[in-house]
């Protein structure tokens, strides 16, 4: 039985609630929200659709409902407004993110725990250093929704299953993110090789323009909220994925944001790399052999992450 409790019910909140159930990724969701209202709208929505996906039990709830879950996925936080700073909306949601920390943890305080709202890392790092909840039980979003939105980019390019391609993203997700393209292959083949190994295929690809795919990978975002108002479809499918791999009996490795304990010489922020999580949350890191130039990028993003934590009070 997987208990997952999803603190808020907005667009992001409620879409994973619905992902979850039609995947039966949980067997019981729990939504907390301010507007009590709404949660109880969507959880009987929700509910509705349980004789067409299976049997699952989704309620509106408050914080001791929350008791005996499993995972905790914490979505609740202010979209950046027009004039305001970044470093603003992150002092905001800190403050959200820190109000929602001391009534969550004491129901739940052997949950693992996925933080969603933006800025991720920040918010993790404010999790991680403003709970009682171990490190390895504190994962960011971060990158995996960008690692999905390159893998989706490389397969338009190749005309190949995006199953078969291994590229990821890394560090923040935010403007200091990067494509480690030394590690990105396709078949088990560098990306850059790929063309010269293929045999026998009519279907040419054009040329790879690494600059055109990490501008549509930063970008994705802004456009899909400058046409809809809003991205939720593909974060709620990323971290119903994450769900599941906590969930399962066997590891899975992704692009999530966690607290750096001195990997590649990183120490004290959240940013992503590969991680290891499994029913234990994370349970591991691997660490590959990257590029000086990679790792140059990889501190840079560490640093741009500790630049704003400096000013954030907490």
């Amino acid at each position: 039985m997987t208990k997952i409790t999803i603190i808020g019910a907005g667009n992001v909140g409620s879409t994973l609630a619905y992902t979850l159930a039609v995947t039966g990724t949980a067997d019981e969701i729990v939504i907390i929200d301010v507007n009590q209202k709404r949660a109880m709208g969507e959880a009987l929505d929700i509910r509705q659709s349980a004789p067409f996906c299976g049997p699952i039990t989704v309620y509106a709830g408050d914080y001791p409902d929350a008791a005996g879950s499993n995972i905790v996925v914490v979505t609740s936080g202010v979209a950046r407004k027009p004039g305001q700073s970044r470093l603003e909306l992150a002092q905001t949601n800190v403050d959200i993110t820190k109000s929602i920390i001391p009534q969550i943890t004491r129901y739940a305080p052997d949950a693992t725990y996925i933080i969603v709202a933006n800025p991720v890392d920040i918010l993790t790092y404010t999790f991680v250093r403003c709970s009682d909840i171990p490190a390895n039980r504190i994962i960011g979003s971060g990158t995996i929704l960008d690692t999905a939105r390159l893998r989706q980019r490389l397969s338009e390019y190749y005309s190949i299953s995006q199953q078969n391609i291994h590229a990821w993203v890394f560090g923040e997700h935010g403007d200091s993110s990067f494509i480690p393209w030394s590690q990105a292959t396709i078949s088990g083949v560098p990306i850059d090789h790929f063309d010269e190994a293929l045999h026998g295929r009519s279907t040419i690809a054009p040329d790879l323009n690494r600059t055109e795919v990490e501008a549509y990978v930063r970008k994705s975002g802004a456009r899909i909220i400058e046409r809809k108002g809003a991205t939720y479809y593909a974060i709620a499918a990323s971290v119903n994925h994450i769900c599941q791999s906590l969930s399962g009996r066997l590891d899975r490795t992704v692009t999530v944001s966690t607290l750096m304990q001195g990997e590649y010489g990183i120490r004290d922020v959240c940013l992503s790399i590969m991680n290891v999580i499994g029913s234990g949350g994370v349970n591991g890191k691997v660490l590959y052999p990257l590029t000086e130039e990679e790792q140059l990028l990889l501190h840079k993003s560490a640093d741009a992450l500790k630049a704003i934590i400096a000013e954030l009070k907490f």
